[in-house]
């Protein structure tokens, strides 16, 4: 598991860092320059931290995971607030910069690998019962971290169990 967590954080390391020369090079897209080099400041941040709590490697992919999602938050709350105070060009800027983060977001589990991740839980940690339920949703949650969204995985835990 710990294998799992240092490559999906070596990934999106390598994917901004990757995403950050690109840009640096062509020089074309500002607003996506700057995003990146705020994203890669802000994970730094973490990073360090994360060392000063002695933890070595810098930040968990869970915490990496939050602060991109924190980060577009506080833009849409951004964006919102420039709307309605007439400041169009600044709402459209906070929403290109959500458009680059959201890159680095993995998307929620869904369909058939959501239905494949919940039957293989179910099965490695015993579940049967409805009972079950919290402790299959912490087992996916720490499994598959930043990639649960904890509401429709918790009606598809309670079908599966249920059924």
């Amino acid at each position: 598991m710990g294998q799992e967590n240092s490559s999906e954080i070596l990934s999106m390391r390598t994917r901004i860092e990757a995403a950050l020369k690109v840009e640096e090079a062509e020089g074309g897209n500002e607003v996506r320059l700057a995003t990146l080099r705020l994203i890669q400041c802000a994970l730094n941040d973490r990073d360090v931290c994360a060392r000063g709590r002695g933890a070595g490697e810098g930040c968990a992919t869970g915490e990496m995971m939050a602060t991109l999602e924190t980060m577009v938050a506080q833009r849409e709350i951004s964006a919102r607030e420039y709307d309605e105070s007439g400041r169009i060009e600044e709402a459209i800027r906070e929403r290109d910069e959500i458009e680059v983060i959201s890159e680095f977001i993995p998307k929620p589990l869904s369909g058939e690998a959501l239905e494949q991740a919940i039957a293989d839980t179910m099965t490695d940690i015993g579940a049967t019962k409805l009972k079950d339920l919290g402790r299959c949703m912490s087992a996916l949650k720490e499994r598959y971290p930043g990639k649960i969204d904890t509401s429709s995985t918790g009606k598809a835990v309670r079908t599966a169990l249920t059924g």
